[in-house]
């Protein structure tokens, strides 16, 4: 590559140099030649009028005189023939290489007009002239005068060996810079190309190396491969990640699920009632790992089906937060819940909603240490714009689905907005963590690894949102121990 733009570069600068060579030489002839005519056309006038006062002699001196300068005093006669005047009379005419007498018109010199021109490398100017009577009776009756002058204008000869020796000095000095710059521009791209085979055979740690002296444009080429390796680099280990989750999640209610259905087939299970409990619950527990991944992947392709309409969010919320109700009291949680008057409407698919609600909540528990408070809030309409609402536990703050910040006051983008928040008092989310908690598979370090899954509920909540036209956030911390609020923001119905 770097051989082949070299070779174009060095080629469209010899293109460029011939073309504007070629171009500048054949102007300057033209303008010489076209210089040599005007002044000859103005020498000859000069003649012409020396050579009406002369007589016989003196003309055929003067056109003898001129002969070796290429210059003669020419007669047309009655016939249209061209002769030369010279000190033997008048002989035929004896022109320069490459002039006739065709190419001096004797028609128009007859008729008093001057005719010039060039043929080859000669200029030619010819004047007619006027003689005193005395002087023309000597000559044929009705015969014509004129003062003929040629010059060699020349070729381009030795102007076409300087251009060739600039254009060869220019060329190799343009060859020397195509080569420095076809390096510059290929040596990026080059690792680029390196870097990218690396990557697609695997090697996700490889990385584009860029100078701060290479083009803007490369450097962004470079960082834009490095960002995608990273992501794909990212993307490798929470896929490890949720293979060994998933395993672990499945492993443990199926070791459970095969253990209790064995006692039973065996007739030793103590309590057939119980062993027949767990397992139904590590059933339930499978079918809500299947789901969650089936509904991760129809939300990828776009192929959830959502029902939105006008949604009563307050039986929704109070609905969703009850379930839990039970396991929150089993793990010593106090489980509070705040919703507005029943006829607050959001539009949103209720099932859908619910699900949000219930992935919110019960991540919420598996981190809270004592507390976890659900609250729904009803900004009002805004004349001019945002509503900081503030509710108990302290101020909130919202931002775009998959996005989040750290501590604020719920800033409601559109007016008369409902705000889900659903906030626990566990050890928070690091900074670090809190741009990627709403990314599939990414499980934050909140210190209680036991109490991790596989990364998908809050990925789910985010997607869910967006394609309802709502949007979440995460806040941590929201005190001095740690804690963590999520937001969601739903659209009022409007009607359809």
């Amino acid at each position: 590559m770097r051989r082949r733009l070299t070779v174009v570069l060095v080629l469209l600068i010899a293109g460029t140099l011939l073309a504007a060579g070629a171009g500048s030489l054949i102007i300057t002839r033209q303008a010489a030649r076209n210089d040599a005519e005007r002044q000859l056309l103005r020498e000859a006038s000069t003649f012409t009028t020396a050579a009406s006062r002369v007589g016989p002699r003196v003309l055929a001196v003067v056109s003898d005189v001129l002969a070796p300068e290429g210059g003669r005093i020419i007669t047309i006669t009655p016939a249209g023939a061209v002769m030369t005047v010279t000190g033997r009379g008048l002989t035929s005419a004896v022109l320069p290489a490459g002039l006739t007498s065709a190419s001096l018109m004797p028609a128009r010199l007859s008729a008093g007009d001057d005719v010039s021109g060039w043929v080859g490398g000669t200029a030619y100017a010819a004047v007619p002239a006027d003689v005193n009577p005395a002087t023309g009776a000597h000559f044929p009756p009705g015969s014509h005068f004129a003062v003929l002058l040629t010059r060699q204008v020349g070729a381009l000869g030795p102007s076409w060996l300087y251009f060739l020796l600039i254009s060869g000095i220019t060329l190799a000095v343009a060859a020397a810079v195509a080569a420095w710059l076809a390096r510059r521009l290929t040596r990026p791209l080059v690792q680029a190309s390196e870097v990218t085979k690396r990557i697609a055979s695997g090697e996700l740690s490889a990385r584009v190396v860029t100078e701060p002296s290479d083009y803007p444009e490369l450097v962004s080429l470079g960082q834009s491969i490095n960002s995608m390796a990273e992501r794909l680099e990212g993307g490798r280990d929470r896929e490890r990640q949720l293979l060994l989750s998933v395993s672990h999640d499945l492993r443990t209610p199926l070791t459970s699920i095969r253990g209790y259905a064995e006692a039973i087939a065996e007739g030793v299970a103590p309590d057939v009632v119980g062993a027949a409990g767990v397992i139904v619950g590590e059933s339930q527990r499978l079918e809500r790992l299947v789901a969650d991944l089936l509904d991760l992947a129809r939300l990828g392709a776009d192929r959830l089906s959502l029902h939105i309409g006008p949604t009563d969010v307050a039986a929704v919320v109070g609905t969703g937060v009850e379930a839990f109700r039970p396991r929150a009291s089993s793990g010593g949680i106090a489980l509070s819940v705040s919703v507005p008057d029943p006829g607050v409407l959001v539009a949103a698919d209720p099932d859908r909603l619910a699900q949000v609600v219930a992935n919110l909540v019960e991540n919420s528990l598996a981190f809270a240490s004592s507390s976890v408070a659900v609250r729904v809030v009803a900004l009002p309409a805004a004349a001019g714009g945002l509503a900081p609402v503030v509710g108990p536990g302290g101020p909130a703050g919202l931002a775009p689905a998959g996005q989040a910040g750290s501590g604020g006051s719920i800033m409601a983008a559109g007016e008369g907005a409902v705000l889900i928040v659903v906030e626990d008092d566990g050890p928070g989310i690091a900074p670090a963590d809190l741009e990627r908690v709403f990314d599939r598979f990414y499980q934050a370090d909140r210190g209680v690894a036991a109490r991790r899954g596989l990364g998908l509920g809050l990925a789910i909540v985010a997607e869910l949102l967006r394609a309802m036209g709502g949007r979440v956030r995460a806040e941590s911390p929201t005190g001095t121990g740690g804690g963590t609020r999520m937001v969601v923001e739903l659209r009022r119905w409007s009607g359809p």
